[in-house]
């Protein structure tokens, strides 16, 4: 999530438990796959036998304008007991050990603390229905996938998550959460949505 906000102030930066509240980001993962075209057959996430819709992207720390990144290197080992809490939450083992060194670090947590958050957050977050067992492309609004996820998770508004896309397909859904996993608002975030009219929605692989 480098770069997606103005820096922090040199000394308040990239300590360990010290930032402001978390996004949760969620992947479409049809989108990862198809854009990877003949590389994806390499990718554990993209295999036929795990037809992943949304899954856990990360859980990042943030402060209110800048995020914190490798707070801790070397980073902590983690280890396989701990990694095999989020299997099928983080799509991958190499993706759930790059957050940890990235994000999980600056989080002040144990890995397996962070783990259980991450997993805990992504509890948090009801799917809307029609995103679920996604079987042919779909064109979607960016404002129409919000709404999506604001009727199904009660208390969600609009300046409390965003929508990311590529040139033309969804990419992700970005929550906003409080260091105790409430929703909370992140204008830098919200304005970071896609400007796309409608959005490729892929479908299951």
């Amino acid at each position: 999530m480098a770069g997606l906000f103005s820096a922090a102030p040199a000394d308040a930066r990239d300590i360990p438990g010290q930032f402001d509240f978390y996004v949760l980001a969620l992947s479409w993962s049809p989108t990862h796959c198809e854009a990877l075209g003949p590389r994806a057959s390499g990718e554990a996430q993209c295999r036929r036998e795990r037809p992943y819709g949304f899954v856990v992207h990360g859980l990042w720390p943030q402060y209110e304008r800048g995020s914190p990144e490798y707070c801790q290197v070397p980073p902590p080992y983690v280890r396989n007991d701990v990694l095999r809490t989020v299997e099928g939450v983080v799509p991958s083992r190499g993706l759930a050990i790059h957050q940890w060194k990235k994000h999980g670090t600056c989080s002040g947590l144990n890995a397996r603390h962070y783990f259980d958050t991450l997993r805990a957050a992504r509890e948090r977050i009801v799917i809307p229905p029609q995103f679920v067992g996604v079987r042919d492309y779909q064109m979607i609004s960016p404002g129409d996938l919000e709404a999506a996820f604001r009727a199904s998770n009660p208390g969600l508004r609009s300046d409390m998550l965003s929508v990311t896309c590529d040139r033309r397909r969804l990419r992700e859904v970005r929550i906003c959460l409080s260091r105790t996993l409430e929703f909370r608002s992140c204008p830098e975030v919200d304005r970071r949505s896609c400007r796309l009219g409608k959005m490729v929605l892929p479908p299951l692989r």
